[in-house]
């Protein structure tokens, strides 16, 4: 038998860190994922999955994931009930993820600070003054 997803959606809102009584580190978080047909109107609709992830990877979707991230999940369907305070039983479907691939930088503009700022605030490829190249420089 087989059990397997794979997703790529944006989250809907931050991740929710806890830790259990045992001190294992688990977040949830909802992804939005597009379906690939549209509806009569002509807009796309998404589907909106309950996720969730243990252990170190659920610290690192808790720090390097926000609202709005794209994301890639791996892992299996997982059904379960359990009985709220009204001794009602509510039933949850989720996705386990064995793995959260990050599909976008954290911040663009910090990426890009960190990458070609040499910590000073200036960047070394921005030019002072324009440059003057005359077509008789050019290889082509």
């Amino acid at each position: 038998m087989m059990n397997r997803v794979v997703l790529v959606g944006r989250l809907t809102k931050d991740p929710e860190l806890r830790y259990t009584p045992a001190g294992l580190a688990v977040a949830t978080f909802t992804l939005a994922v597009n379906r690939t047909f549209t509806n009569q109107k002509g807009e796309r609709e998404a589907d909106f999955i309950n996720c969730v992830v243990w252990r170190k990877p659920a610290e690192n979707v808790a720090n390097f994931l926000k609202k709005g991230s794209m994301a890639g999940v791996d892992g299996r369907v997982q059904t379960r009930y359990y009985d709220d305070k009204d001794g009602k039983r509510v039933y949850v479907t989720e996705i386990v993820a064995e793995s959260v691939q990050f599909l976008e930088p954290k911040i663009k503009n910090e990426s890009y600070t960190k990458t070609y700022n040499d910590g000073s605030g200036h960047d070394p490829f921005q030019a002072e003054s324009p440059v003057s190249i005359s077509p008789d420089d050019l290889p082509f």
